[in-house]
């Protein structure tokens, strides 16, 4: 496939929101973090914020972004509409608890119920977005549960790296305590599911062929042409034009950056309660990361691709 930018900043920055805000939202619910205070109202409209720009970049995708509101409309068959329906409800909480920690009316009880809304919408939301993937059964990269998991947790390893740096950051020692081991955890996790989803595609063979892509039933065939005359939309959106070598060098290179140098420098800040390393974490994570969506969309081999593979 050829990935669209828009799509990879989207899903990279509502990762880092949403786990983020899940992060401060289980340290509230154990008692860590307290239910009202300048940190948690900080932290809350970073995710808001991360959240909020990942949704403006997803519109550079559209080719009419004033008629995005109609993804909405088929939230009862497609995970895209339930995605479009997750992200603003999720926003809503996420700016309702922000407002209720600045007008002083965010209570014990109300910071419970607005933590525990954060994590249901949270965690509905990486399903619709791991679902619009993992439900396209014709593309074998994608169609595991594995795609699923991987949402999951890059998402909630890259918030709780996030939310270990501002914690640092701030002097929040209870706070780092929690994050800090969980961003560890977290991060090799995500880093082995990574690793088995490419250990897995890389073992995928096309169900399809040449011969069942042209109907041509000849024992050798070889496309000497891109079974057209020119360009067109499926040459143009479903190849990356990237040699595999180079394909091979990006994903090690997010493998690299996007966990493990994050990995060393979250254990490194969270045993010496030092901010600079977490931060740096979160810059060589962010940049990591996104290698690692490109990768996610470029290994996909649509059907289509034999047909026309001489593009590529």
């Amino acid at each position: 496939m050829n990935p669209a930018w828009s799509v990879v900043f989207f899903t990279v920055l509502a990762g880092f929101g949403q786990g983020l805000a899940v992060c401060v939202a289980v340290a509230v619910l154990a008692g860590a973090l307290p239910a009202a205070g300048a940190f948690l109202s900080t932290a809350i409209a970073l995710s808001f914020g991360l959240l909020a720009i990942g949704l403006v970049a997803s519109f550079f995708h559209l080719a009419r972004p004033l008629r995005a509101w109609r993804a909405a409309a088929m939230w009862r068959t497609s995970w895209l509409s339930r995605e479009v329906l997750a992200l603003p409800a999720l926003m809503g909480v996420l700016a309702l608890w922000w407002l209720a920690l600045v007008t002083g009316r965010a209570g014990p009880p109300a910071g419970a119920l607005f933590a525990l809304a954060t994590i249901v919408l949270s965690l509905l939301l990486w399903l619709c977005t791991g679902m619009i993937y993992a439900g396209i059964r014709f593309i074998q990269e994608w169609a595991h549960p594995l795609t699923l998991l991987n949402y999951l947790l890059i998402g909630l390893a890259s918030g709780a790296v996030l939310a270990a740096g501002l914690a640092a950051l701030a002097g929040e020692s209870r706070l780092l305590a929690g994050a800090g081991p969980a961003a560890v955890l977290l991060t090799v996790a995500a880093a082995l599911g990574r690793l088995a989803s490419l250990r897995r595609n890389a073992a995928l063979r096309p169900r399809s062929t040449i011969q069942s892509a042209t109907g041509i039933d000849a024992r050798r065939l070889v496309q000497m042409s891109m079974g057209m005359s020119a360009g067109s939309f499926n040459t143009r959106e479903f190849f990356h034009r990237l040699g595999a070598q180079a394909l091979r060098r990006v994903k090690w290179a997010a493998m690299l950056f996007g966990f493990a140098v994050p990995l060393v420098l979250v254990a490194w800040g969270w045993r010496t309660g030092s901010a600079l390393p977490l931060l740096a974490a979160v810059a060589v994570q962010a940049a990591g990361l996104v290698a690692e969506r490109w990768v996610f969309f470029a290994q996909a081999r649509h059907p289509q691709n034999i047909f026309y593979q001489r593009v590529s």
